[in-house]
């Protein structure tokens, strides 16, 4: 019964999304280490407050390639039923002309679902404010005087929120999320409506299967859908080594769920091949880097994609959790 409803929760999400002409949303590699970039129903998975931070170079040597960095910090807003988690996440991202800058608060409400307290089900809200800016200097005109193209930096702010579901037990997790609900709604300034940002669905999944008593495997998987652009899917895979050391690799592509009519025949489909490493310094302290090797057409004119994460955890006076965090 409880897999039937989580199986509407998931459809009721898909529904609220919608076609429009934007761009998509961010791309991290190590987005299972910052679970609040993709799900605010992630708020407090970890019990104790957590800082995240993630910086992303992509295709380095190319002139105003993506730059996109993140930070966040989550917990619980209680230690007795552990019930509510807060987050707060920023994000920055820039592109050639436009960089968008955004803030969430972000709420998780943690339902308890056996006596353990080892298996939760979160509904997650994040409210916020999207920055966008253009400017209109970086361009070269065809055509001088071209009144598509703004004069000077030109920007607009509009409020928006996410919402996400979000289920986990010691060894499975499963998420649901739809970011940019109010993309599409209220006026914009000058030219800068085509650039509003995509509404986009996550869903992700992953699992921690122990292999021996030092050696455990943590596969996970991320779809990434905005219904205009080609469906993104992201597998991971990491070696986990005593708790401590995690070596891993995905792979990114494109895929055809189903045919989009404003897509173009012929389009190449493969995206990057990333690997990764995480070292928990501590319990409470751990610092991740991934490169991605690109295997589009872009190979030959940059040389890949760097990523730097690390977190941070404030364990309170006493251990409250019963069931190591791992995803």
């Amino acid at each position: 019964m409880r897999g039937f409803k989580l199986y509407f929760l998931v459809a009721g999400l898909v529904l609220l999304t919608v076609k429009l002409q934007a761009q998509q949303s961010i791309q991290f590699s190590q987005y299972m280490f910052n679970g609040l970039a993709v799900n605010p129903a992630y708020a407090g998975y970890k019990q104790d407050w957590t800082l995240n931070l993630s910086s992303r170079i992509q295709w380095v040597g190319i002139n105003d390639a993506p730059k996109t960095g993140t930070v966040s910090v989550d917990g619980l807003t209680n230690s007795t039923n552990q019930n509510m988690g807060l987050g707060l996440i920023a994000t920055f991202d820039k592109l050639g002309p436009e960089s968008t800058s955004s803030v969430y608060v972000n709420y998780a409400y943690r339902l308890r679902l056996d006596e353990d307290d080892t298996k939760r089900l979160s509904f997650g809200l994040g409210f916020g404010a999207i920055q966008y800016r253009l400017d209109g200097t970086k361009f070269n005109a065809t055509d001088d005087g071209d009144a598509n193209i703004p004069a000077g930096t030109q920007s607009n702010v509009t409020p928006d929120f996410r919402f996400g579901v979000y289920y986990y037990s010691p060894t499975v997790y499963v998420g649901a999320s739809v970011f940019n609900l109010l993309s599409g709604l209220g006026n914009t300034v000058d030219h800068l409506q085509q650039y509003k940002q995509a509404r986009t669905v996550y869903l992700t999944g992953g699992a921690m299967v122990p292999l021996n008593e030092t050696m455990d495997i943590k596969p996970s998987l991320l779809i990434k859908e905005d219904f205009k652009g080609p469906t993104n899917l992201d597998v991971s895979n990491y070696i986990v080594f005593n708790k401590t050391i995690w070596v891993g690799a995905s792979y990114r592509t494109g895929i055809n769920l189903w045919k989009k009519s404003n897509l173009q025949s012929g389009l190449d489909k493969t995206d990057a091949v990333a690997a990764m490493v995480q070292f928990y310094i501590s319990e409470n302290f751990r610092i991740g880097y991934s490169y991605d090797f690109t295997t589009s057409r872009l190979a030959s004119s940059q040389s890949g994609s760097h990523e730097l994460s690390l977190s941070i955890s404030f364990p309170g006076k006493s251990p409250r959790v019963v069931s190591p965090r791992y995803f």
